[in-house]
């Protein structure tokens, strides 16, 4: 029987936006994906912000605060904001 072997992510340079509450479109247009905005019924002020992203497992959903990723393939994909910090870093040039 074999042991596992250890791995680390090849460094890599990807793209990304962060989704917040006033840049929906301009991200569902980056993305090709579509803006969502759901207002509640009891208080039309408090708004649910988000963009479905078709991806290559199908159609996600970025909440404000995630970011959205276009992979080195050209992919897009939400992240989670503690796994993009735990995974990438600014570039600087």
């Amino acid at each position: 029987m074999s042991a596992p072997q250890r791995y680390r992510k090849k460094p890599v340079e990807i793209e990304a936006m962060r989704l917040r509450q006033d840049n929906a479109v301009e991200v569902a247009n980056w993305c090709g994906g579509r803006a969502f905005y759901d207002a509640k019924a009891s208080d039309r002020t408090d708004v649910y912000v988000a963009v479905d992203i078709p991806t290559l497992e199908g159609t996600m959903r970025a909440a404000v605060g995630d970011y959205v990723i276009r992979g080195v393939k050209g992919e897009f994909y939400p992240c989670k904001p503690d796994i993009f910090a735990a995974t990438y870093e600014a570039v600087t040039r």
